[in-house]
C-alpha cells in the first residue's frame, strides 16, 4: 500500500490511472469526508472518472485507518497542509480538487490559502459556516465520545441512516436494509475520528471564500440533513462566479445514492 510521509504523519493514498495513461493522464484529487475511508471514492467516482480519461487520487486523511490516526489532535489546518503536501511530493498541482462534507471543507480552505495548487473546484455537501442545529449535533457527538459513551452498533447503524440517507433510500425495505448492513459493519471510533468531528464545528468563512479564484461547481443534495442545500448555496454564493446544482432525492450520501447524477455533474465540470 503506497504511503506518503507529510507533516509528521503517514498518509495512505490510492493512485488510479486510466489504462496505458499512467501518469500522462490530467490528475483529479478526491478529498473524503468525516470518519470515511478514501475507498469510499472507489464504489462509484473513481471509476467514472478513469473512464473520462482522469488519473485519480484519493486518500484515508489522518485520523482514518490505515493513514496515522493523529492521536495528539488536529484541526482543519493540520488537514489542509496534508492535502497540500500531497499534491505537492505528487507533483499533481495545479489540479482539481473534489471534496465531499469535510472533504469540500478542506478544498475550500486549500484554495484559500494554496491557491496556486488548486486548478478548479468540485464541493458537495458543503457549508461555510455552523448553523445552530449543525453545531448542536457537533457538540453532542464530541461529548458522547468525551463521556465514553459506546452506542450499540447496531442502533448507531440506524442513526446514520437517518441523519445521512434519502427518505426515497429508507422507504425501499432492501436499499434500506442493505445500507444498515454496511453501515453497521463500518462504523468509525477513536481519537482521530473524535478529531474530526471537531473540525465540523466551523466558524463563518463567507468573507474568506470571496477570495477564491478557482472555477467553481457547488453540488447540494436535495434530502441533506447534515449540509443542507440552503448551506450550500452561501457557499456557491460567497465564492465569485460558483455554480450551484442540486441534486434530487438524496441525503449526505448523495455520491452514493445518486451516482449517476453526482458523476455527470463532477466529469461535465473538470471536462470543460
Amino acid at each position: 500500500m503506497p504511503f506518503l510521509d507529510v507533516n509528521g504523519v503517514r498518509l495512505h493514498y490510492y493512485d488510479n490511472a486510466p489504462p496505458g495513461g499512467g501518469s500522462s493522464a490530467p490528475p483529479v484529487l478526491l478529498v473524503m469526508g468525516s470518519g470515511g475511508s478514501g475507498r469510499a471514492w472507489h464504489l462509484h467516482q473513481v471509476p467514472a472518472l478513469v473512464a473520462a480519461g482522469f488519473r485519480v487520487i484519493s486518500f484515508d486523511n489522518r485520523g482514518i485507518a490505515p493513514s496515522d490516526e493523529g492521536a495528539d489532535g488536529f484541526g482543519i489546518d493540520d488537514l489542509v497542509a496534508d492535502t497540500a503536501a500531497l499534491i505537492e511530493q505528487l507533483r499533481l498541482g495545479p489540479c482539481p480538487v473534489v471534496g465531499i462534507s469535510m472533504g469540500a471543507h478542506i478544498a475550500q480552505e486549500l484554495a484559500v490559502s494554496r491557491p496556486e495548487l488548486v486548478d478548479r473546484l468540485v464541493l458537495m455537501a458543503t457549508r461555510a459556516r455552523t448553523d445552530v442545529v449543525r453545531e448542536a449535533l457537533c457538540r453532542a457527538e464530541m461529548e458522547l465520545y468525551d463521556d465514553g459513551v459506546r452506542l450499540p452498533a447496531a442502533y448507531e447503524a440506524v442513526v446514520q441512516a437517518l441523519q445521512n440517507l434519502s427518505p426515497r433510500t429508507l422507504d425501499d425495505d432492501q436499499r434500506a436494509r442493505d445500507w444498515l448492513d454496511v453501515l453497521e459493519l463500518t462504523r468509525v471510533s477513536g481519537p482521530g475520528h473524535r478529531a474530526q468531528l471537531a473540525v465540523g464545528a466551523m466558524p463563518d468563512r463567507r468573507e474568506a471564500y470571496r477570495g477564491i479564484r478557482a472555477a467553481t461547481r457547488v453540488i447540494a443534495f436535495q434530502d441533506d440533513l447534515i449540509a443542507p442545500p440552503v448551506l450550500g448555496r452561501e457557499v456557491a454564493e460567497a465564492i465569485p462566479g460558483a455554480e450551484f446544482e442540486i441534486v434530487a432525492d438524496c441525503g449526505h450520501y448523495g455520491y452514493l445514492e445518486a451516482p449517476d447524477a453526482v458523476n455527470k455533474l463532477i466529469t461535465e465540470w473538470l471536462g470543460r
